[in-house]
Parts: structure tokens; C-alpha cells; sequence
């Protein structure tokens, strides 16, 4: 062998073997910081600078990061923490070094912008993250479609909710429905509909079972929350008609308040309290309902989201 192809094979060999002991360094300093390794600490907080450490290895790096991002989501998560002052900086540092990880952007804003309990409440940082995600990435219409969602729901802008779904929808093999909601977005904004087109959107546009389980589940809240408002009319027009509370779902039924037993997405009937308060039979089974809920009712552990990433 060659002095100056051993000298090259030995340099690669070493730099391989830094790199690995690098990612085994950052995984053991995780585990023995178990509560706070990711709360308030970045070991590189420079994006640039990071990229310009990982000699080439920009990729390796983007998933050791990318993993980082959803730990410390969801062990904040999972302590139903208020805070995430490390998110962006950690969704940040991942999509400098591979700008094309379009899961950090889809994920990273679903972290990011919905309010506390179920996220960051960061939704101005959502948005310039996927903007930055549309820079890298022209043709991806998955990230028009993330940023008007973001727009509609969490923002309230329906204006540039419907802009960012016109712009979507003119991108090569974007999904139909983008016209629709571009141009239904003023009429209906705001109602639970639009929300319902949107989640539908959001399962048929993805093959990815994380994506699709957190459609369904919002689809599942926001019938129960339709149900416990039809409910709680029911009750509120027994009140005028009668001057009492009804003494159970059934007087509703025989009042011609409700047209039958009104059942939650997994067939249990709901409840009617002696308050005349409806609520569903298992809460625990409904995350981000608002409604239905028992007073003082606190939702259970959150899930581990480490196995988000793949």
C-alpha cells in the first residue's frame, strides 16, 4: 500500500472512529442528566458552527439532533411542562445540517406550535421553521399545506392560511384538496368543518402511522366535541321548557331534544350528570378533547415520542 493511501485510510479509520465516540459521548451525557439533560442545555448552539465540526458527516448529525429534538419533546411533554425554550434551537440545528429532513419540519412544527399542554405554544417559530423548510425545499407540498395549517388553526390568520394552501396547491403532485381549502378558507373560517377537512387532508396526504394516528385522534376530539355541545344545548333548552334539569339523557330523547342515544367514537354512550354536565365514559382515551371532561380531570402520562424517529 501507498505511504499516501495508508495516511488517507488511517486518517478515515480515526475520523470514524471520533465520530462514533462523539454520538456514544452525547448519548451517555443524555442518560446521565436523565431530567435535565435536555431541558435547558445545548452542547453546540451554533448551527453553522455544528456543521462545520461534523467534517462532511452533516446527515449523522442531523438524526443524533433530530433524535435529541423529539427526547426532550417528549420528556417535557410527558411532565406536562409549559416551558420549551430548547425546541426551536434543537429543530434549528437539525435542518442546517440536512435541510432536507422533511419530517424535522412536519413534526418539528406539530411540537412547536400548538399551545400548552399539547405543545410548545411557539407558533411563530413553527412558521419560520417550515419557511426555511420551503426555501430548502421548493417542491415539497406537504410544507405549504404544514404552514397553512398552522396559519388556520393555531393562528387564526385564515388570510394567509388560504395564501399558503394556493401556494401549495401549484406545486408538482400536491394534493387536490389544496385548491378547495385555498378558496373555502374565508366562508368557513373558523368552524369545525374547515378543522375537519383539514385533519382528513392530513391523513389521506401521508403514509407515515404517526402522522395519520395524530389525525385520527383530533378527528375523534373534535366529534366529541361537537357531541357534548349538542348535549349541553339539549340540556339548556330542558331548562327553559321545564325549569329543571333533565333527570337523565333519556328525558332529552322523550322531549324530542336529541334524536337518540348519542355514543363517543369508540360506541360508549355518553354521560349525563346529575349537574347536567355531559361527559364522556373514558377520557383517558381522548386526547386533546375540550370538552366532556370531568372537573379537575388531569390527562394521563404522556406517550414516549422517541419512537417517532426512525
Amino acid at each position: 500500500m501507498k505511504p499516501a493511501t495508508r495516511i488517507t485510510v488511517v486518517a478515515s479509520l480515526l475520523l470514524l472512529g471520533c465520530m462514533a465516540a462523539s454520538v456514544l459521548c452525547l448519548r451517555r451525557l443524555d442518560q446521565m442528566r436523565a431530567t435535565a439533560a435536555l431541558d435547558d442545555v445545548l452542547y453546540v448552539s451554533s448551527p453553522k458552527m455544528l456543521k462545520r465540526l461534523s467534517l462532511g458527516y452533516d446527515g449523522l448529525m442531523a438524526d443524533v439532533y433530530w433524535t435529541r429534538a423529539v427526547q426532550y419533546f417528549g420528556n417535557r411533554h410527558g411532565q406536562h411542562a409549559r416551558s420549551y425554550q430548547s425546541l426551536y434551537p434543537l429543530l434549528e440545528i437539525t435542518t442546517t445540517l440536512d435541510p432536507k429532513l422533511l419530517v424535522a419540519y412536519q413534526f418539528g412544527a406539530n411540537f412547536l406550535a400548538p399551545a400548552p399542554p399539547n405543545g410548545a405554544g411557539m407558533p411563530e417559530k413553527a412558521v419560520q421553521l417550515v419557511e426555511y423548510g420551503i426555501q430548502q425545499n421548493p417542491d415539497a407540498w406537504k410544507l405549504y399545506y404544514e404552514m397553512g395549517f398552522i396559519y388556520y388553526m393555531e393562528m387564526k390568520d385564515y388570510k394567509k392560511a388560504s395564501e399558503a394552501f394556493e401556494r401549495g396547491s401549484q406545486r408538482p403532485g400536491a394534493h387536490p384538496f389544496l385548491k378547495v381549502l385555498a378558496a373555502n378558507m374565508a366562508e368557513h373560517a373558523g368552524d369545525s368543518q374547515m378543522a375537519r377537512a383539514l385533519w382528513m387532508t392530513t391523513y389521506q396526504s401521508t403514509e407515515d402511522k404517526h402522522i395519520r394516528g395524530n389525525a385520527v385522534a383530533h378527528l375523534r376530539a373534535l366529534k366529541v366535541d361537537e357531541d357534548v355541545t349538542r348535549i349541553q344545548d339539549a340540556v339548556t333548552a330542558y331548562g327553559k321548557k321545564t325549569g329543571t334539569l333533565p333527570p337523565g339523557m333519556s328525558a332529552l330523547i322523550n322531549a324530542g331534544l336529541l334524536p337518540g342515544v348519542l355514543a363517543d367514537p369508540d360506541g360508549h354512550p355518553y354521560k349525563l350528570t346529575a349537574e347536567g354536565r355531559a361527559e364522556l365514559a373514558n377520557p383517558d382515551d381522548f386526547p386533546f378533547v375540550s370538552k366532556g371532561l370531568p372537573p379537575g380531570y388531569k390527562p394521563p402520562q404522556a406517550p414516549d415520542l422517541t419512537r417517532l424517529v426512525k
